[in-house]
């Protein structure tokens, strides 16, 4: 007979699992989109969701064909499987504060991109909205990639739990998540309306001249201009971090994790500007910004935290002074 006390163990090492996989299988969505994008195979499978062409097995085969109903067979797997993590988190640390949260949040952006996706598919959408699809499963990502975390107990290893954080770094915190959700935008912008290759130079839009003059030039240099701030911006950060959390590995480690995230995905920007296109280089673009939101919605999850920790503190140290006051009536 398996003792009660190892059946808890296994079902701890089994959700463990679990989320880590269907993390990997959010990964593969937004990698996944991104490369429908870049090879532009969004209306592989015709003006028909789910079925390609209206058929359960499609009678001509192509190559965009493929891209699109595998995303959209990954797309259908990682939901379910984000469906029963949220329920079994629900369940089994349902007693962390953020994680009905979460749980709800993973579920309802998936489904919610997935919509988004299907409209553009039967009706066809502008590209202003098709830009928010990677967005709105970028968000679905951090909620599952945070319930792991949860799940791993990542808190308790390095202590997140008594994290008090400045004012400072916590306007750092949300003005960067905030900032960085338009800096993608700007960048899926750029992807829908073929504007990746508008300016041939870098960091200038052409060798002959700085100033862009036309749309799809504008959107070229303002995502770039964009992107530069981030730069600036999350360095700033790590600066303020290393100078004044060395003792705060969470948060130490969790911005010059961040640096050299926002670092790699400037130089695969670059690099797909100098290489014309490369869809690899396109893809690691892709999956470095993902990263890069993952690890700031962590570092979103320890400022709020931050907050309920100082009210906490604040209350404990009211009772220890009026308990001596007490006495002294």
């Amino acid at each position: 007979m398996i003792s009660q006390y190892k059946k808890v163990k296994i079902l701890q090492r089994s959700l463990k699992w679990f989320a880590s996989v269907t993390t990997l299988a959010m990964l593969f969505v937004l990698i996944g989109g991104a490369l429908v994008t870049k090879t532009e195979s969004g209306m592989g499978c015709g003006r028909s969701w789910p079925l390609c062409h209206g058929q359960l097995i499609p009678s001509q085969i192509t190559p965009e064909l493929v891209i699109e109903l595998s995303h959209r067979l990954v797309s259908g797997l990682a939901g379910m499987m984000v469906l029963i993590l949220s329920v079994w988190a629900w369940r089994a640390i349902g007693h962390i504060r953020e994680t009905k949260f979460l749980a709800i949040v993973s579920f309802v952006f998936l489904v919610l991109q997935g919509l988004i996706g299907a409209a553009a598919v039967v009706w066809g959408q502008s590209d202003f909205v098709l830009a928010l699809h990677f967005g709105i499963s970028l968000i679905s990502f951090a909620a599952v990639f945070l319930l792991t975390l949860l799940i791993f107990e990542v808190d308790k290893k390095f202590d997140a739990h008594s994290l008090v954080l400045d004012r400072k770094m916590k306007f750092h915190i949300y003005g960067i998540i905030i900032y960085c959700y338009v800096v993608v935008y700007t960048g899926a912008l750029v992807r829908h309306m073929e504007a990746s290759l508008a300016c041939p130079s870098w960091p200038i839009c052409s060798k002959t001249r700085i100033i862009p003059v036309q749309l799809h030039e504008w959107i070229q240099m303002g995502h770039r201009l964009a992107a530069a701030i981030m730069i600036i911006w999350i360095s700033i950060a790590t600066i303020r971090a290393v100078k004044y959390y060395k003792h705060q590995r969470v948060v130490y480690w969790g911005w010059i994790i961040s640096l050299v995230l926002v670092l790699l995905q400037m130089i695969t920007g670059t690099l797909i500007v100098l290489t014309q296109l490369d869809l690899y280089i396109a893809l690691a673009h892709a999956f470095f910004i993902s990263c890069l939101f993952g690890v700031l919605s962590y570092l979103v999850m320890l400022a709020v935290r931050s907050n309920y920790n100082k009210q906490k503190a604040q209350e404990v140290s009211r009772s220890t002074n009026t308990v001596p006051s007490m006495l002294l009536k």
